[in-house]
């Protein structure tokens, strides 16, 4: 059983940064993917960044050039790092592992962007 736990959310003032972490229970090599989600209330989850095997990261528009996505496969760790925060990026965040046959989500972490 894959679990993927998340953390590092909380309250910060806008133009302030966090970084989120994700810890799988398993090599990140056994996904093809990893990536952060977030949720605003009443709407579905979103796509913030991945990161896969091979290849490029992905960023949605919203936060090029803000945020960035890192892993590091010692630690089966997905972090992602979250600069020049915004109120409009308050959202729960979740990390995703990807395989062919299953995604697994972690139980996601709660960003507040306020003064």
């Amino acid at each position: 059983q894959v679990q993927l736990v998340e953390s590092g959310g909380g309250l910060v003032q806008p133009g302030g940064s966090l970084r989120l972490s994700c810890t799988s229970s398993q090599s990140l090599f056994s996904f093809n993917a990893m990536g952060w989600y977030r949720q605003f209330p009443g709407k579905q989850r979103e796509l913030v960044a991945s990161k896969p095997n091979w290849g490029s990261s992905y960023y949605a528009d919203s936060v090029k050039g803000r945020f960035t996505i890192s892993r590091d496969n010692a630690k089966n760790t997905v972090d992602l790092q979250m600069n020049s925060l915004k109120p409009e990026d308050t959202a729960v965040y979740y990390c995703k592992a990807t395989t062919i046959q299953e995604d697994y989500w972690g139980q996601g972490t709660q960003v507040t962007v306020s003064s």
